[in-house]
């Protein structure tokens, strides 16, 4: 399986999720100048458990996380992560339900990630350095980035910058090693409209280039076989094969992102509204729509109810079977150049809605208690859909602890 595997099977822009990736902890003295022994350093710590769940016995996924944040001097902060995904369960393969060729295939894998970041702030700017590397059995990938977040308008304004770089090793069964690269650029922009709101927006534009195939999921073709009727002569067997995909060995994709939350005073809550358009030259076109409000109750309880709705079309390659593709014979060691082909259910027309409760409760001065539970379902969409078999519903519960000192 692929490091995105919790991504691919988790419903995307949780709250959990949206956190620094995995990171590494490393020393901390040779960094900075070591404080004067009566200074604390500000510094603070989350202990996370998620469980996704899908209904019918398919993905099971059960993820710790450990991160911190360190403030090392008023212009330096170091923060990491560790994370660990244990993935076991069925996903759906490919092939068409009720044939020959199974349309689950069992899975069972360990995620392990590491990730540590380094901000250095220069009068208006905040750079970060962040480097982070994750590895399952079959799949390792090393993470770069580099972030410049730019405060104006006497921080009003903030102005964000940032590369991404992602080196990845896919072990493909039967084939041996490929790569696959990831390159991201984005750009953003908040401003704070009043002292009750604010509005973002956040343009991505990302590459990927070799290996882009899911080496575990396959397509069937149907076909006959001659075989001695015993007479001297033959008779035709339908058979079905199955065939790995192929995908294209390039993506090109394109994020916006526009994001507005207000606060109001007179019952102490705040609504966050985003918006998310996605575009690739696979033929994908997204649209997400996240709305949530953010209650307080007295000093110490705030709840924030969710929804969610997502909407995607199928890759201009998507297909339910080889049957109609005009190709003699399908690639055994796919190469990514035309034509392609691919039934991952991931990758056709669907629908998908969240709707869910986060609970956060703030024990004391230093410790607080997050809880969140979010219900997931998603859905084929006309004729360009996989079986409706393919589709999840999932159950997501969420625990965090921090401390803050």
């Amino acid at each position: 399986m692929q490091p995105n595997t919790t991504q691919d099977y988790k419903p995307a822009n949780d709250e959990l999720m949206t956190l620094p990736r995995p990171i590494l902890f490393s020393s901390l003295a040779c960094t900075t100048a070591p404080a004067p022994a009566f200074t604390a350093i500000p510094q603070q710590y989350e202990y996370a458990f998620q469980l996704y769940e899908e209904d019918g016995e398919r993905i099971n996924i059960e993820s710790h996380y450990f991160r911190g944040w360190l403030s090392l001097d008023d212009e330096t902060q170091f923060r990491f992560q560790w994370l660990s995904d244990a993935i076991s369960g069925s996903s759906p393969t490919g092939a068409q339900p009720g044939g020959t060729q199974p349309f689950y295939a069992e899975l069972d894998d360990l995620r392990i990630g590491i990730m540590g970041a380094v901000s250095r702030k220069f009068g208006r700017h905040t750079v970060e350095l962040e480097i982070s590397r994750s590895s399952e059995e079959d799949y390792l990938s090393r993470g770069y980035a580099l972030k410049d977040v730019w405060e104006l308008n006497e921080q009003n304004t903030t102005l964000t910058f940032g590369l991404n770089y992602l080196d990845d090793t896919v072990t493909v069964p039967e084939l041996g090693f490929r790569n696959k690269n990831t390159y991201d650029v984005f750009a953003g922009i908040s401003q704070i409209i009043d002292k009750n709101t604010f509005v973002t927006a956040n343009f991505t534009l990302g590459y990927a280039d070799d290996y882009l195939n899911d080496p575990y999921k396959v397509v069937q073709r149907s076909g006959f076989v001659q075989v001695p009727d015993g007479g001297g002569g033959f008779i035709s067997v339908p058979v079905t094969d199955i065939h790995r995909e192929n995908r294209p060995d390039s993506r090109l994709r394109q994020v916006f992102q526009l994001e507005g939350r207000h606060y109001f005073e007179r019952v102490n809550g705040a609504l966050d509204a985003i918006y998310r358009y996605s575009h690739d030259d696979f033929g994908v076109n997204s649209h997400t729509f996240q709305v949530e409000w953010r209650q307080a109750i007295g000093g110490h309880l705030y709840i924030t109810p969710f929804f969610r709705y997502y909407r995607q079309s199928e890759a201009d390659f998507f297909v339910q079977t080889l049957d109609d593709v005009p190709i003699d014979e399908p690639y055994g060691d796919p190469s990514g150049q035309g034509p392609h082909y691919s039934a991952d259910y991931r990758l056709s027309a669907m629908d998908a809605t969240s709707i869910g409760l986060k609970l956060r409760w703030q024990i004391n001065e230093t410790f607080s208690l997050n809880a969140a539970y979010e219900l997931y379902d998603m859905e084929g969409r006309g004729s360009d859909a996989a079986p409706s078999q393919a589709y999840p519903d999932a159950d997501m519960w969420t625990i965090i602890v921090t401390a803050e000192f």
